[in-house]
């Protein structure tokens, strides 16, 4: 079967490899969709951490099962997706039920190799079943999925400010979940484009372009002065990180999604005083996804709204280095087979 390796950072190859065979505890995928996100645009950079090449990318996936072992209540040729965070189930994280960071976890197409393949074997205990939905859809329960988690991280409050710092894909669905949990999203970012996406598609009331010089000034006219009790970075920026401790309420809760291989730096003084909470948010859950797949179902998302570009399998090693560029608008790209 054929598949699509990055050799080494700016470097892709088409190769072919042996068809997986079923192995106790497994389950077949044909590949129907893969979700181009930020860590596979990062890994192509060589700015991912915690990555090595070659590797085969993709973990925003959906298909077909074509068998499996150890999978009561699947059926062959149901359309599924599944978690791509394979864990050890015996650490201290696993056994605490954070399954997402386990001390062992190997993330499909990060320490792994990920779907950029025509067949998966994957343990069958991680597959999601479609509900209905579209292999369009299921490739973007993932992305969303980490937004999800990040907002239960945050345990946002209705009617509590949220400022979320960075609209790439992850930060638009990070909006979407805080939103459906009741708070009032701020949504701050350099492109305008980006910001006017948050407008127009997802209803977003307040944007703010974080290169102005009047952002402090802005979020406190936003929120009567009190500034934002919760602040979501899914900027993976070492600067907008550091630079967003001073929007901090008294009392605030800052989850970091975004990750960069710095150190962060930030006024001890200033953190202190508003007894703040800094948390980071890993991955997400099967509570997330089935969290993510109920509000696809319920109307409360609308997964359609972000993909902008599409490319079949084939064109993939010619087209990525484009999506890298903000000019072409890329929200989400989505791969078919």
């Amino acid at each position: 079967m054929k598949i699509l390796t990055c050799t080494e950072p700016g470097q892709f190859a088409y190769g072919s490899a042996e068809m997986p065979k079923l192995k106790p505890g497994n389950a077949l995928i044909k590949i129907k969709r893969v979700g181009i996100c930020g860590t596979d645009l990062h890994a192509f950079e060589g700015t991912q951490p915690f990555f090595s090449y070659p590797r085969i990318l993709g973990h925003e996936l959906s298909g077909e099962l074509v068998d499996f072992d150890g999978a009561p209540g699947f059926t062959k040729g149901e359309a599924v997706t599944f978690i791509p965070y394979f864990n050890c189930g015996h650490c201290i994280a696993c056994q605490s039920g954070k399954p997402n960071c386990c001390t062992q976890i190997q993330v499909f197409g990060v320490h792994i190799n990920g779907g950029m393949a025509a067949y998966l074997a994957v343990p069958s205990r991680l597959l999601v079943h479609g509900e209905g939905l579209s292999f369009d859809e299921l490739a973007l329960v993932e992305p969303l999925a980490i937004g999800a988690h990040g907002v239960r991280r945050a345990d946002v409050e209705q009617g509590e400010f949220v400022l979320v710092i960075g609209a790439g894909p992850i930060g638009l669905g990070t909006m979407e979940f805080a939103r459906i949990a009741g708070g009032k999203v701020i949504a701050l970012d350099i492109n305008e484009n980006r910001l006017n996406f948050c407008k127009e598609k997802l209803k977003v009331h307040h944007t703010i372009n974080a290169s102005a010089e009047n952002v402090m000034e802005q979020l406190q006219e936003i929120t009567s002065g009190n500034m934002p009790t919760v602040l979501i970075d899914a900027t993976g920026s070492q600067k907008a990180i550091c630079n967003a401790f001073q929007y901090m309420a008294h009392g605030a809760r800052f989850v970091l999604i975004g990750l960069q291989k710095g150190e962060i730096c930030f006024s001890h003084p200033e953190f202190h005083k508003r007894e703040a909470t800094l948390m980071s948010s890993r991955n997400a859950t099967r509570a997330d996804f089935e969290h993510v797949i109920s509000s696809m179902k319920n109307g409360l998302v609308d997964p359609k709204t972000y993909i902008t570009h599409r490319v079949d399998f084939d064109d993939v090693k010619d087209r990525f280095k484009s999506w890298l560029d903000p000019k072409n608008g890329v929200i989400k790209a989505i791969v078919s087979f």
